[in-house]
């Protein structure tokens, strides 16, 4: 849910400040679907049976980690993302450290399921303690306020990167064709008017 509300805030901020929606289309980058093929893996990970399946977790790192090689092969195509592949690379250590795991807070994680604090681990998830690691990037962050109703969840210190550079992305891909196409007005305006 904080991935897309990002979007959304990322294309409305773009939108107020002069950007437009068709600019999305012109966007050109390598393979496009496959974010939405490696959410799927995790969603699929988190709410289906998998998630009880031993070795399942492995999935979703290799996801994880597919995921920072395709945004590094984006990064000359889509502005922004660069915060996207920091946010997930903060992700991928604690996973990796943990074998394919993100610890979680057991604050947080009593907020939901209780199958995690039963279980110790489900799917990617694993309680965080003691025998955890890096647990400073793990799922410890909780929306203050009003927003925790919007977002309850645990987030990472990555999570937060990653919709950041989701925002980020969102915002520059309305704005791109429209400072393009003014650069372009502005130097047509200068040849016009002072002829080489």
């Amino acid at each position: 849910m904080l991935l897309l509300v990002a979007l959304i805030l990322g294309l409305l901020v773009g939108l107020a400040s002069g950007g437009r929606l068709g600019t999305l289309a012109s966007i050109r980058f390598h393979w496009p679907y496959f974010v939405l093929v490696v959410l799927v893996v995790k969603e699929a990970e988190a709410l289906s049976p998998l998630n009880r399946v031993e070795g399942a977790q492995y999935v979703y790192a290799a996801a994880l980690a597919a995921l920072v090689a395709w945004s590094l092969w984006n990064l000359d195509r889509l502005p922004g993302v660069w915060l996207v592949t920091i946010g997930t690379v903060l992700n991928l250590i604690p996973v990796v450290a943990n074998g394919g795991r993100m610890p979680v807070a057991r604050a947080l994680a009593a907020g939901g399921s209780h199958v995690l604090i039963e279980r110790g681990s489900l799917g990617q998830y694993v309680l965080m303690g003691p025998n955890t690691n890096f647990n400073w990037l793990a799922d410890w962050v909780a929306m203050p306020g009003p927003l925790r109703a919007l977002l309850p969840e645990a987030y990472s210190p990555g999570d937060l990167v990653v919709a950041l550079g989701i925002a980020l992305v969102a915002f520059l891909a309305t704005r791109r064709r429209a400072e393009i196409k003014g650069a372009s007005d502005q130097t047509a305006s200068r040849i016009l008017s002072d002829p080489p």
